[in-house]
């Protein structure tokens, strides 16, 4: 395998699988980081489907995350009183693809941290400015060139920032908020449940291991700021165990959900990853299996191909398709749940699990 020189601006989930896959190929990487402390969110736990799953196998950190992990088995969507919609096991959607997982953010990244290990990881560095050649600029004054940069620094990205310019990620129109509760609240809660209301509410819940569930509640909104006043009054006609959860809900993390629309993700011997390339709709839950599945890629192409530059235009090629299938899926499933109530209810009920299988039915094929 050509082994260039490697930058990975940012010590997310991305870009330590993408350190993973680099440092079992022998390749020498420097991983920059500019918060203290790399990784989750606070709140925030993932629902990997069974192609994240995999990736994960690629990468031979799955053992370590199914350690920490709890199996999902089966889906269900409810009305928001409870009232089922459809249901199905998960294993009718990934057939003999795997299992898929439940996990903290957290639990993923100290995983994948501990696979590749800290001293790999520069922290408190700050990226400036990127250039084609792979000359990057740090705000300490530091000036160094490598064969290989590559941006896995988020939805905000300073290395997309600086060198692919574009339109900056647009806001959805839904505003989430996500939290862990733990307890008697979370008692009885098994596997992922998603109920809906009207106005485009959703709550959901995915049981972690222990007595854990996450819970993750969005609302439209035409505006991206946080409204006013106690979010929980939003889902106050919810029913079933969502009132118990909502009590444990007051510091749950906010963000207004945001797409990328820039489709370059490559310039000369720049590449980005994750977020940085394609950040897109939690509707999916493929937000952290296309990361885990561009870090195998990229890591492929550039074993298959000396040329980094020929490589990295293999790598956006070979992703394309894919990441806009997720793209087009979500805006197709994000319309479904805004449809009247009473005709969503009877469309899922009539082909709740045959949409599933659809929106899902390219991802059953290696990346």
């Amino acid at each position: 395998m050509n082994k260039p020189r490697t930058l990975i601006v940012g010590a997310g989930i991305a870009g330590l699988a993408l350190a993973k896959a680099l440092l079992d190929r022998g390749v020498p990487v420097d991983v920059v980081e500019r918060r203290p402390e790399g990784g989750g969110t606070a709140g925030a736990g993932l629902y990997l489907p069974a192609n994240a799953v995999r990736a994960l196998r690629h990468l031979g950190v799955d053992g370590s995350v199914a350690g920490v992990a709890r199996p999902v088995e089966r889906q269900r969507l409810q009305d928001h009183r409870g009232r089922p919609l459809t249901e199905f096991a998960v294993s009718r959607i990934w057939g003999e693809v795997g299992p898929c997982l439940a996990v903290t953010r957290g639990e993923l990244h100290g995983a994948l941290l501990a696979a590749v290990g800290d001293d790999v990881i520069r922290r408190h560095v700050e990226v400036g400015t990127v250039y084609e050649d792979g000359t990057v600029t740090f705000t300490d004054g530091d000036r160094r060139r490598y064969d290989l940069v590559v941006g896995a620094d988020g939805i905000d990205s300073t290395v997309r920032r600086s060198l692919f310019g574009g339109p900056a990620p647009r806001f959805l129109g839904q505003l989430c908020w996500r939290f862990v509760a733990q307890g008697d609240a979370a008692a009885g809660l098994t596997d992922w449940t998603a109920r809906l209301g009207g106005g485009g509410r959703t709550f959901l819940t995915v049981r972690l291991g222990g007595d854990r569930v996450y819970c993750y509640a969005d609302v439209n909104s035409a505006d991206p700021a946080a409204p006013a006043g106690d979010w929980r009054g939003l889902f106050a006609d919810f029913g079933g165990p969502v009132p118990g959860l909502l009590d444990q809900g007051a510091g749950a993390h906010f963000a207004a959900l945001r797409e990328s629309e820039h489709t370059v993700w490559v310039r000369g011997r720049v590449v980005l990853v994750g977020d940085a390339a394609h950040a897109f709709s939690p509707s999916m839950a493929q937000g952290g299996a296309m990361a885990l599945e561009d870090a195998e890629v990229l890591a492929d192409v550039l074993d298959a191909e000396a040329d980094v530059p020929a490589a990295l235009a293999a790598f956006q090629a070979r992703r394309a398709g894919r990441v806009g299938w997720v793209v087009g899926q979500n805006h197709r499933r994000d319309r479904a749940r805004n449809l009247p109530v009473p005709l969503r209810d009877l469309t899922l009920r009539l082909l709740g699990e045959r949409m599933f299988r659809s929106n899902h039915a390219p991802l059953l094929a290696r990346p």
